[in-house]
This record gives structure tokens, sequence and C-alpha cells, in this order.
């Protein structure tokens, strides 16, 4: 078909596609990954976490403790952003968001790191400068050491829920979990998993800290460990809010998604070449798919929008393309898109069976 044709028009107010979990969709696609049940687990976990912290802090005087505690606080505060960000994500696409309200999800995912980074790491330097110069007798060690651990067993069953959900999405995408978590376009189980990986390691540094204090009988190393806690949640803040900002001003698709969609296009017998392809996350796990193509034959324009709405359908089948438009390749332009070579850090899927 002659690229000189018109293009077609969008369809309008044509809503997301549903998930089809029955039907086909490109192999390693996105699935619906559960992170609200995460989210829900990681919040009760460090609510609990945060008063037991705070009781003990209180009869210590530790300032890594008090530091834990405020980076429990943090986090829990983070969960309501996270759970309004995926409620509020969830919302079906309308008129004034035809692409739905997927990006709310990112919103408030930044919103939570924002939140880590003033409350959690502020108050947890703050403190820790502020008990260098402060005397402390640092009694009642014994209740600091079982909530410790008391707090390990939580937050460690909050890690491993999303450390299952990280696996799941990793083994689809044939990527090792740390890269996973690092692209995925899910900004909740991003941050859950980085705020428990966090945790875990700041309750070994508060541990430290008071050991330090308790054998020393000097309590800068209970204040280092504070600073120390503060600073881990700083950079774990800084690189959740650096994520969420280019998930927001409109990330591309990972090559492994990107090849897959295109192949769909290029696959089909209507298609004859593509000159533009396009691929944006519109919210967690949902991605918009835009492609300029020429038909292949000579057939009629009153035909053009059928055929290419056809490929449209085969696109949003996929549980991972929120929506799917095509137009005719621009008159006198002559590229032709293909797949791409995959990063080397994409494992063979040979090796994961």
């Amino acid at each position: 078909m002659s690229s000189a044709a018109q293009h077609p028009q969008p369809r309008e107010g044509h809503p997301p596609a549903s998930s089809d979990a029955g039907g086909s969709h490109a192999r390693g696609a996105e699935q619906e990954s559960g992170s609200g049940v995460t989210v829900v687990l990681a919040f009760a976990a460090n609510f609990l976490v945060a008063v037991a912290k705070s009781i003990v802090a209180a009869l210590t005087g530790s300032a890594s403790m008090l530091a834990e505690a405020a980076h429990s606080w943090a986090d829990t505060g983070n969960e309501i952003f996270l759970l309004i960000g995926e409620k509020r994500s969830r919302k079906p696409a309308d008129r004034s968001h035809p692409l739905g309200y997927g990006r709310s999800g990112f919103v408030w995912a930044m919103f939570a790191a924002i939140g880590l980074f003033a409350v959690g790491a502020g108050v947890s330097i703050w403190h820790g400068i502020q008990s260098l110069t402060v005397e402390s007798e640092g009694e009642d060690y014994l209740w600091g050491y079982v909530v410790l651990a008391i707090s390990f067993a939580l937050e460690g069953t909050s890690f491993l829920q999303a450390l299952r959900q990280t696996r799941r999405g990793a083994r689809r995408r044939r990527l090792d979990p740390l890269r996973y978590v690092a692209k995925t376009s899910d900004p909740m189980l991003r941050a859950v998993f980085a705020e428990d990986s966090a945790a875990l390691l700041g309750l070994l540094i508060a541990g430290a800290g008071l050991f330090l204090h308790q054998i020393t009988g000097n309590a800068i190393w209970d204040a280092l460990g504070s600073i120390l806690v503060g600073v881990l949640l700083g950079i774990v803040a800084i690189v959740l809010i650096s994520r969420n900002a280019s998930l927001l001003t409109g990330e591309g698709g990972t090559p492994l998604v990107r090849n897959e969609l295109l192949k769909i296009i290029l696959d089909s017998p209507e298609i004859a070449s593509v000159s533009f392809f396009h691929t944006e996350w519109v919210g967690a796990n949902q991605i918009l798919v835009l492609a300029s193509v020429d038909v292949a034959g000579d057939a009629r324009e009153s035909e053009l929008r059928r055929l290419m709405q056809d490929v449209e359908d085969r696109l949003e089948r996929q549980q991972v393309v929120a929506r799917a438009l095509l137009t005719l390749t621009r008159p006198g332009d002559t590229t032709q898109l293909g797949l791409e070579p995959l990063p080397d850090w994409y494992e063979d899927p040979a090796a994961q069976d």
C-alpha cells in the first residue's frame, strides 16, 4: 500500500485493553504483580517495628535505636503513600485520562521517596550529630537487642515477600533480581524491596553501634551508627527519587519488551514495514505503543482502518499494553525498523530452565 495514503484517525474514547489471563501474550510480558499484598505486609511489619523501636529508644536513650525508629516510622508513612498510589493507579480510563491513571503510582511513590529522605535520613543524621556531644549511660541494652531481633524477623518476612515477587518478575523478564528491581516499571515493588533491604542493613548497623557502645562505654559508636543509618536511607531515597522521576518524564520500554511488541507488528501479515516505533510506560507494567507502518498489498483506504485496528487489537491483547495506536508511514519515509540485539545483561532463556 502506498505510504501516501491518508493517515487514519485514532479511536476516540478507546479505553486501555483489559488483561486477558487466558489469552496469548508476549512471551515474558509483565503481569499483575500483586504489589498491593507486598505493600500491605510491609506496612504492618513497619508499624509494629516502629512502635517497638520507639519504646526501646526511650528506655535506652540509644541514638542508633532512635534512628531506626525514625526509619521505621518513615517507612510506615511511605507505605501509606504507596497504597494510595496503588489504589489510584487502578482507576479506569475516562475522557480526561484516556490512558488511565497508572502514572499516579509514580507520583505517590515519589512522595514516599521524598518522605524517606526528609524524615528517615534527616532525623537519623541530625540526631546522630546531636548525640556526638551528649553523654549517655546507655542502659537496658538487653531490650535493645530483643527489639532488634524481633524487628529483623518482621522486616525479613516483608523482605522475603518482596523478594519472591521480584524473582517471579525477573524470571519472566530474563533479568537477575537486582537489575529487575532497577528496571521495573512497578514503583511499589521497587520501593518495598529497597526499603526492606535498607531496613535489614540498618538493623545490623544499629546493632553494631549498640554493641560497641556497651563494650566500650563510649556513646560515639551509637551516634555514628545513627549517622550511618541516615546516610544509607539518604542514598536509597535518592535512587528511588531518580527512578520515579525517569518514569514520570516518559521512560521507554526495556529492550526485551520493545522487541517483543515490535515483533508482533512485524509478524503481522497486514504490515509491510515499520518506520517509527515508540513505547512509554504509563503505569506499573502498563505501556503505550505508537507505531507508523506501511500496509502490505494495495488495500483500499476504506479497508486501512480495519487492517490496522486488527494489529492494534493484537497488541492490546498483551497484558503489558495499555493502548496501541498505529498510523501510516509518512510519504517518502523509507525507514524500516527491525529487532535490536539485546544487551548482554539479559539471561539466556535456556539457562533459566
